[in-house]
This record gives structure tokens, C-alpha cells and sequence, in this order.
């Protein structure tokens, strides 16, 4: 483990631990007994010494060398027994873990503490004191929106039934802090718990087969009923009504500001799976789920709203509602709420009849939802004549205005403790996932546009060698595409592959936006973004499909074209192609026909804002993850800082607002780290109320699996967002910061410098990785649709960041999490003691400093050289082994003296308690998996045919992501 870790606990730590503690002791005693009881004596002592030995090894006990020789000596099939007891118990500590959170969380508020950071509650206090003004509020939030956007990016090892399970034995142990239970009810209590534990123990932790888009559109959507249908609409109101009662009459939040997005299914770059077929599934089965949703609350309406109308008259308007209902003049009469609600239900199923289709559930089923009506108008027309009382709501606002006229006649007779409960929820779900549920993105990489467009215009005529056109000849043609509503292809023209595919996805969505709604397919992303033509040539794919159309005020597209920007030389030219992009009329024209309403509104109450200059919104999404790959941890950490700060200037130029989208993974090498704190850190401008972010693999579970962690997580997001919308937040003073950016320019550039020494110039580093890693392995890990690269080579640059990071984090190294930022801090600071006083100044005052340096020191808190070094013998050249490990462990040396350097402090997690302890209590649990993957590797490397080899090693890699908690 790291030298900068310290576990000294004092009484108070032990005091406010020992419920965790008597967790994981119990827990870990269940699932010793069901070993015992199931696998033998001979299994249960081997790997209850192991156990032993492992937290022997924390304790500097027990030599690590010999535990890992014994661990060495091992037969397959007994280190499979280590390796799934040890998977297991990572599973149950983390479940005693969260548990924990729980207790402490609560206790804070039992004791009338203040409101806790990443609270709606402490965000409002803040904003009370600081006295923001109701106008600067409003144009700050004008369009405020917070998109958490799910992807499936396959770092999630777990499968669904394990989760499951899961949750039950969470479920028994909350019962058993909260309730007092006699003897009979906590024998039955734990005969209950083991029973899960022992489901856990036989049930297979890796699946046997490789998932597919349509089992990850479906395990997506499973988040919504585990959270999001309870949380988002509840924060939503609760946020309305906070600022309604901050800032009376301003308007805030009045639209919900929480909103749900997705990539799976809609995100196609390296992953040939994606199809029509695919969009058509992804947003047809969102729209099945919302509409499941609906009806299900209905159901549960009409039983509690029993209310007779001899108790409680009610509204015209309600009885004209009920007048429709089908048991229209029978004893039902007297209830009429129960009348009116099952006329809504009846509507709301003819209108999943018609969205939906009969052939929900078939991915080939593109066109089941019927003819395609207009623009937001979800079946209209459709199920029924236009007299027909039971025709298909046109529109979620139909639905919702039967919904409000409930609402209204309960408030009339003063029955608002009704209305404000499920009936509120249910208005405020409606009002946010309306019949889409969530936007679907689509995104793909500017080569393959180049290629499908280069095919169009030879088709068409227009031109027969568009790859071979300089940027200005490109710009030019595309520009004039863009100048009518012509198509490119008729009915029976042939195209590759390639551009067919290209060509059935965005008709797909165009498909889903006239039958589901505009919201339903919000958004096309450009991978790898490097120009003008590029974004371009997406407006003219969407022009193909008919979701632009030329009209005489320019083109309008329903669809934000987003360029992403992943290279750090991308990122540091995102400004000059965005500015280039907007200094075309007819671009210029799509993103200034994208001013939200509410802008409208902010022109005329604040002269000058971005509004009143004409207005639009333009979206960019940044890569963290490739830019880390690519440059580095501190390097692409201040790429990114800089881009922001670059494009928010070229918006404020330009008289646009901008939103940002932010493309973070669950590792810090990835992006990852407390949202609320990356938050924060952004620069100046870079938040104006709006955010996206993508959430990944494992993090979705970690954030979304209940309500308790949604709420807490979500609300974080938006407080977060607020707080860096109208406080300042930067920390700096103005005088400090030309010489804070300049210092972060010549800091970024060292760190890249070593950075790159080490992965793009040091002779044999790709062997090395591929060696000592178990890289190779991970695609076969079955935790994902995508291949494990874009393209079928071995470079660095074409391995996806996924698998680059999760194999630094298994054999942990956790090199892209902190590799080159010691020497470019040592070479920074040098013997100038003003330079290092100039850093510590920032650490204590600049968020965006002090999060990365303390991101940094939670990755390499869980990094461990000592075993990393077992890995580096898997590489048999010798030289090469000693050419690339020696300098890793030097700068993870250097990295660490720097680190207390420049913080002054001698413990990596001095600033995280609950991170401390969460190493602590799990690093034994890390230790046997590690060695026997090891082992593992080098037998199944050297030959060895046994079939329980490769079932091993991949066990050993669910089980570190388990115990790890997020390795990619």
C-alpha cells in the first residue's frame, strides 16, 4: 500500500466505527458459515487462514512475500474457492459500508447539525446569506438544466441478479438498526440474511455469455423504477418551491430542471451493434417504461382516492372527467375521482397502444408505433375518431392537464395533504420524463461522417472526390446543402455498409422524434471533433433524415449538433473551431433558432444578457478520458480547465449561451472524483445554470441504486451547479490569476512531458502494458457490447480509455490517476521557496487545485507498488521490465513527496475520513485476489489448458472492481 497512508484511529473514530465493524462482522461470519455448511472444512479453513493472513499483511504481521508464496501453491481449483470467497466478501463489506454512510448521515442530522455540503438545504442557506438578487438569478438559471446521462460504458463486472440480492440484504439489515426486534424476530431476521448470502454464494458472479446493446438498453432502464421515478420529480418540485420561496416571482426552476439522458443504444462510435433497429428499441422502450410507470400510478390513484362526492364536492370540471369514464352512471357515481381516473387510465392505455405498438420488445421492430405524426404530437390522431373521448393523449401536456384538473378540485375543498402526495408525484414525473422518459444522444465519429457524406455527394452528383477537398472547399459545399431541403439519396439508391447503417440510424431517430416527441433524440455527438466540416457534415446527415429543414429565417434542426473534444490538442483548438463553426451563417442560424423561451424572458427583463444578443444555445462535450490517455492526469486536467475558459469566451463573444457536457468516467483517471467538488472547480462562466455529464459502469450503482443514494447524489449535482451559477466560487483573487493560469500552463506541460517519455517514448511500453496487465483478458470479461477497441490495432491511441484504465487498476498501478505530475511539480518548484508557498496557496484557496491534487491522492491511496511489482514479473524481458517499472515507481516516489510537499501533510487521505476508512476495511480483501490473479495469469499465459483458468482470472477481476469500487 501507499507510504503516505496512516491508520491511527482514536477513541471517538473506534466509538462512532464499531456499528460498521459488528456489520462486517457479521456478515463475514454468515458467509464463513455457508461455506463451512457447503463447501467443506478443508474449504472453509483455507480460506479462513487466508483471511486471516491477508489483514496479517495490513497489520505488517504477517510477511506479504510468503502469504504470496502460499497463495501461489494453490491448484486451480482451490484458488477459485479463495477467489470467490474473497469476491464475496468485498460484496458484503461494501454493503456494510453504505449502511454505515446511512447511520452517520442520519446522526448528523439527529443532532441539528448544519445541512451538509451537496445539500439543496445547505446550497439555499448560502444563497440566503449572499443576498442574490431575484433578476441576476433568473438570468443565471435562465433554461437551467442538470442531465445526468446514463452510458454503458462496461465497467460494471456485476450482473443484475447479484444487485438483487443485494438489495435484500441491505433491506434485512436496515431492519435491524431500525426496529426493535425480539428473539424470535432477529432469528428469523438473520435466517433471512443468510439465505441471500448464501443466493449470492451460488449464484455465478460472471456471466457465461457476452452482453448485448439490447440486455444494456434494458439493464438502463431498470435504474428508473430503483430511483429515478421517486427522486427526480421530487427534487424537482422541491427545488421550485425553494426558490419560490427565496426569490418570489422570479421564475427559477420553474421548468424541471433535473432531467434524465442516455447513450445506450444511440451511442454507435466503435460499436458496430448500434443499428436502426437498436435506436428504435432504445427510444420505444423508454417510451413502453414511462407509460408502464403512469398507469401503474393511476391504478394506485383510483384505489386511494376514494373520496365520495356526498363528503367532498368536487370541481365541473372534474365531473365532466368523470362523466367520460366507461362505469359512467352506475354505483360508481359517487366516487368520482375514482370515475375521472379511470378515464385517464383508459386514455393513457390507448395512448400506450399507439406509441408504444404491438410489437414492443422486438429491436427489428422500427416502425411499430404507427404512422409518424407531428413533431411532440405522440399518437395524434391515432386511437380513435376526433370526437372519440378515448382517443390517445396527443402530448404529455393532454395527459397532464386531466392530471391538473384532479388536482384543482382536491385544492377545492382544501384536500391538499392528497394532492400533495402521489398525485403531485405522479404530475411531476409527467412534467419531467413525459412519453420519452429520457434523451437518447446519438453520437459517431467524424471519420465515419466524412465517409458517409463523402458517398452521398458522389451519389448525388455534387461532388466525386470530397475527401480529397481542402477545409474552405468543404465548408463551402456543405454550407450550400445546407441552403435547401433537397436529399442527396433517392429511393433506390445503394450505398456500402457502412453508410446504409449510417443512414437507418438517423431515420430511426427521426422516427422516435416525430412519434416520442423532440425530446426523445435531443442530441448528436461528434467524436474526435477537429473542424467546421466536421460539425457540418452532421447537419447535413440530419438534413438527409429530415430533422433539419431549410427554412427562409435559415436551417432549424430539433437536434443540438455537439462537438466533442477528446485530444488535448483538440481541446486546446476547441475554442478557434467553435468560433470558425459560429462564423458560418447558416450554423449560426441552427444555434441561434435554440434559444429556450426562457431566454426570451431574460432579454426583455435584463438588457444585454446573452439573450438580448441573439441568443442561441450551443453545446460542447469535453473527453476526459482521452485526454487523460493521451497527455496525462494533470495535463489533461488543465487542458480541459482551459478549454472551458477558451469557450466560454468565444459564447460570451458571440452572444450564445454554452452549455458544457461533460464526458467523465468513475475513475480519477477518467474524470471521476466527487461530482460536487469537480462541480466547483469548474472555471468562471463554464456552469450558467446547465450541465451534463455522463455517469458509467459501476458509478451508476454506486449513485443510483436506491432512492436514498439518488436523492443524495442527484441533489449534489444540482447544488452544485447553483452554487457555481451564483456564488463565486473560484476561490482566486483577480490579482492572483494571470500567474495562477500561467503557473498551470508550464506545470501542465512538465507533467506531459514525463507523461509522454514514459507511454509514447519509451521503447517497448506497449509490450510492457500488454504484459504486465491483464488487458487482454478484460475483453473477454463479458461486461460490455463494445469491443474493447475503435479500431482491430494495438496502439494506445486506438485502445479505449475503459480497458486502459481498468487494467492499471487491477494490477495497481493506477497510472493514469497521478503518472507525471511529481516530476512536473519537483521540476516546477525546484529550490524556489515562493514557488512552493505559491502552491500551497492554491491548494488551501483554488478549488479546481486542490481537486485535482486531492483527486490525485485518493487514486494513489489505493494504489499498491509492492504488488504492482508482482505484475511487472509477468513481463520476461528483463530490461524491459526494469526500463518501464523503475520509472513508474520512481515518480509514484517522487508524486508522493511532492504531494506532502506541497499540501503538508504526511497522509494521502488526511481530508477524507470516510475514504480512509473505506481503504482500510478493504485492502485485505484486495490482497489474495491480486496475487492469484498473478498466478493466474502466468499459468494461463504459459499454456496451461485447464478450463477453470480463465473462469478464475476473470473472477479475480470482478472481485478487485468489487472491492475497488471503481476501476474504470
Amino acid at each position: 500500500m501507499s507510504e503516505l497512508l496512516h491508520f491511527t484511529t482514536t477513541d471517538a473514530d473506534r466509538s462512532a466505527t464499531e456499528p460498521l465493524r459488528d456489520d462486517i462482522r457479521l456478515l463475514g461470519g454468515l458467509l464463513g458459515d455457508v461455506i463451512r455448511e457447503h463447501e467443506g472444512e478443508r474449504v472453509f479453513g483455507l480460506v479462513e487462514d487466508a483471511r486471516v493472513r491477508a489483514f496479517g499483511v495490513r497489520r505488517q504481521e504477517v510477511d506479504r512475500a510468503s502469504f504470496g508464496d502460499t497463495l501461489t501453491g494453490l491448484s486451480t481449483r482451490d484458488a477459485l474457492h479463495v477467489i470467490r470467497a474473497f469476491s464475496h466478501f468485498a460484496l458484503l463489506a461494501n454493503i456494510a459500508e453504505d449502511l454505515h454512510r446511512e447511520r452517520r448521515r442520519a446522526a448528523h442530522v439527529a443532532a441539528g447539525e448544519d445541512p451538509q455540503d451537496g445539500s439543496l438545504a445547505a446550497t439555499f442557506r448560502k444563497l440566503a446569506g449572499a443576498h442574490i438578487d431575484g433578476d441576476t438569478a433568473s438570468e443565471r438559471l435562465a433554461g437551467a438544466t442538470v442531465v445526468p446521462v446514463i452510458t454503458a460504458h462496461p465497467t460494471e463486472t456485476r450482473r443484475r441478479t447479484v444487485f438483487e440480492a443485494q438489495s435484500h440484504i441491505k433491506r434485512l439489515m436496515r431492519e435491524r438498526t431500525r426496529m426493535q426486534l425480539d428473539p424470535s424476530e432477529d432469528a428469523e431476521n438473520l435466517r433471512q440474511i443468510k439465505l441471500w448470502v448464501l443466493t449470492l454464494w451460488q449464484t455465478a458472479l460472471i456471466r457465461l455469455s457476452k452482453i448485448t446493446i439490447t440486455d444494456e438498453i434494458d439493464a438502463g432502464l431498470r435504474w428508473y423504477d430503483a430511483a429515478f421515478f421517486e427522486v427526480m420529480p421530487t427534487l424537482n418540485a422541491e427545488l421550485r418551491d425553494a426558490f419560490a420561496a427565496l426569490l418570489p416571482g422570479a421564475g427559477i426552476a420553474d421548468d424541471p430542471v433535473l432531467q434524465a439522458g442516455s447513450w445506450i443504444g444511440g451511442d454507435r462510435d466503435g460499436n458496430p451493434n448500434v443499428t436502426g433497429d437498436v435506436v428504435a428499441y432504445a427510444t420505444r422502450r423508454a417510451a413502453e417504461t414511462a407509460l408502464d410507470h403512469y398507469l401503474d400510478e393511476l391504478d394506485k390513484l383510483q384505489t386511494s382516492l376514494s373520496l365520495s362526492r356526498r363528503m367532498a364536492p368536487v370541481t365541473d370540471e372534474l365531473l365532466a372527467l368523470a362523466q367520460h369514464a366507461a362505469d359512467a352512471g352506475d354505483a360508481r357515481d359517487d366516487e368520482p375521482y375514482r370515475q375521472a381516473l379511470s378515464y385517464v387510465h383508459d386514455r393513457l392505455m390507448e395512448t400506450h397502444g399507439v406509441v408504444v405498438g404491438a410489437d414492443a420488445g422486438d429491436p427489428g421492430a422500427a416502425g411499430a408505433a404507427g404512422a409518424a405524426g407531428p413533431a411532440g404530437a405522440v399518437g395524434a390522431g391515432q386511437g380513435g375518431e376526433a370526437d372519440d373521448p378515448y382517443v390517445a393523449y396527443a402530448t404529455p401536456e393532454e395527459f397532464l392537464a386531466d392530471l391538473d384538473v384532479i388536482d384543482a378540485s382536491l385544492r377545492s375543498t382544501s384536500d391538499d395533504l392528497i394532492a400533495d402526495d402521489r398525485l403531485a408525484t405522479l404530475r411531476e414525473a409527467v412534467r419531467t420524463f413525459g412519453f420519452h422518459l429520457y434523451g437518447l444522444d446519438l453520437r459517431q465519429n467524424s471519420e465515419t461522417h466524412e465517409a458517409t457524406i463523402a458517398e452521398l455527394f458522389a451519389w448525388a452528383g455534387v461532388c466525386d472526390d470530397y475527401a480529397a477537398l481542402d477545409e474552405d472547399a468543404r465548408v463551402e459545399l456543405l454550407t450550400a446543402e445546407l441552403a435547401n431541403n433537397r436529399p442527396l439519396a433517392g429511393p433506390n439508391a445503394t450505398f456500402s455498409e457502412t453508410t446504409t447503417k449510417e443512414l437507418a440510424i438517423t431515420a430511426a431517430a427521426a422516427h422516435a422524434v416525430r412519434t416520442f416527441g423532440e425530446k426523445a433524440v435531443p442530441n448528436h455527438v461528434i467524436s474526435m471533433c477537429t473542424s467546421v466540416s466536421d460539425m457540418l457534415e452532421t447537419a447535413v446527415l440530419l438534413k438527409e433524415a429530415g430533422l433539419l429543414t431549410v427554412t427562409p429565417d435559415g436551417p432549424r434542426c430539433s437536434v443540438n449538433i455537439v462537438p466533442l473534444f477528446e485530444t488535448i490538442e483538440d481541446l486546446q483548438v476547441s475554442a478557434t473551431t467553435l468560433r470558425a463553426a459560429l462564423a458560418v451563417p447558416a450554423y449560426r442560424a441552427l444555434v441561434d433558432s435554440k434559444a429556450p423561451p426562457a431566454d426570451t424572458h431574460c432579454a426583455q427583463m435584463h438588457p444585454g444578457s446573452p439573450a438580448r444578443k441573439g441568443g442561441g444555445l450551443q453545446e460542447v462535450m469535453l473527453g476526459y478520458s482521452d485526454s487523460n490517455k493521451d497527455g496525462g492526469y494533470m495535463a489533461a486536467n488543465w487542458a480541459l480547465y482551459r478549454a472551458e475558459l477558451d469557450l466560454v469566451e468565444v459564447a460570451e463573444e458571440a452572444g450564445i449561451r454554452l452549455r458544457l457536457f461533460h464526458g467523465r468516467g468513475g475513475t480519477v483517471g477518467r474524470g471521476g472524483g466527487p461530482s460536487y467538488d469537480a462541480i466547483l472547480a469548474q472555471p468562471p462562466g463554464a456552469v450558467r445554470g446547465s450541465l451534463r455529464l455522463t455517469e458509467q459502469g459501476e458509478i451508476i450503482a454506486a449513485k443510483y441504486a436506491e432512492p436514498k443514494l439518488a436523492t443524495r447524489n442527484l441533489e449534489a449535482l444540482v447544488s452544485a451547479t447553483i452554487e457555481s451559477s451564483l456564488l463565486d466560487v473560484e476561490g482566486l483573487e483577480p490579482s492572483e490569476v494571470e500567474d495562477a493560469y500561467a503557473a498551470m500552463d508550464e506545470i501542465a506541460a512538465l507533467a506531459r512531458e514525463a507523461y509522454g517519455d514514459l507511454v509514447h517514448r519509451t521503447d517497448g511500453f506497449v509490450d510492457y502494458f500488454k504484459t504486465s496487465t491483464p488487458v487482454a483478458e478484460i475483453g473477454e470479461l463479458n461486461i460490455g457490447s463494445r469491443p474493447s477497441s475503435r479500431k482491430p490495432t494495438s496502439s494506445i491511441a486506438d485502445l479505449r480509455a475503459i480497458p486502459w484504465v481498468m487494467s492499471w487498476s487491477l494490477c495497481r498501478v493506477m497510472l493514469p490517476g497521478w503518472y507525471g505530475t511529481g516530476t512536473a511539480l519537483e521540476r516546477w518548484i525546484g529550490d524556489d521557496d515562493a514557488r512552493l508557498a505559491q502552491l500551497r496557496g492554491y491548494v488551501e484557496r483554488w478549488p479546481f487545485f486542490r481537486s485535482v491534487i486531492s483527486n490525485m491522492a485518493q487514486v494513489m491511496a489505493k494504489s499498491d507498488l509492492g504488488l504492482a511489482a508482482e505484475y511487472a514479473e509477468l513481463v520476461e524481458d528483463a530490461d524491459l521490465r526494469a526500463r518501464v517499472f523503475d520509472k513508474i515507481r520512481d515518480e509514484h516516489a517522487r508524486t508522493l513527496a511532492m504531494y506532502e510537499k506541497i499540501t503538508g501533510h504526511d497522509d494521502l487521505l488526511w481530508d477524507n475520513a470516510a475514504l480512509k476508512r473505506s481503504v482500510f476495511n478493504r485492502f485485505p480483501y484486495l490482497e489474495p485476489l491480486n496475487h492469484l490473479q498473478v498466478e493466474l495469469l502466468r499459468r494461463y499465459r504459459a499454456g496451461d489448458d485447464d478450463p477453470q483458468l480463465k473462469r478464475g482470472i476473470l473472477l479475480t477481476m470482478n472481485g478487485l472492481a468489487t472491492a475497488l469500487r471503481n476501476s474504470g
